[in-house]
């Protein structure tokens, strides 16, 4: 199992594209089954860190479990992946043979830190 906030994941690619380093850090997922991407849709990401993203996630497509943690619904996914077209394919690929729920409510956090606070 891996653990991944998105934006620290993009930044790693990256990185890992600049140092012409890609494959290798590609490989370190070859044995790992599943995939936690953490705060899907917090910042926006650049156009290059999208693409990245996608490759990555295509490739792990029907090969791995994938964990996605996002507060914004997939319609709202252009406003992170900039591309319309990269938007849709990513997210085709992450619902077919998906279990999407759906928390809706209030925040843990801030009703535990209220409670505290009185």
């Amino acid at each position: 199992m891996r653990f991944f906030r998105v934006s620290f994941l993009i930044e790693q690619l990256e990185q890992a594209l600049k140092q012409d380093k890609l494959a290798t850090f590609r490989k370190r997922f070859e044995k790992v089954d599943l995939i936690i991407l953490d705060e899907m849709g917090y910042l926006p990401f650049s156009k290059e860190g999208s693409e990245l993203l996608f490759q990555l996630i295509a490739e792990w497509y029907e090969q791995k479990s994938l964990i996605i943690t996002s507060n914004l619904e997939f319609s709202q996914w252009n406003r992170i992946f900039i591309d319309s077209r990269l938007t849709a394919a990513l997210v085709d690929r992450l619902i077919h043979h998906a279990h999407v729920l759906t928390f809706n409510g209030g925040s843990y956090r801030l009703s535990n830190a209220l409670s505290k606070a009185r």
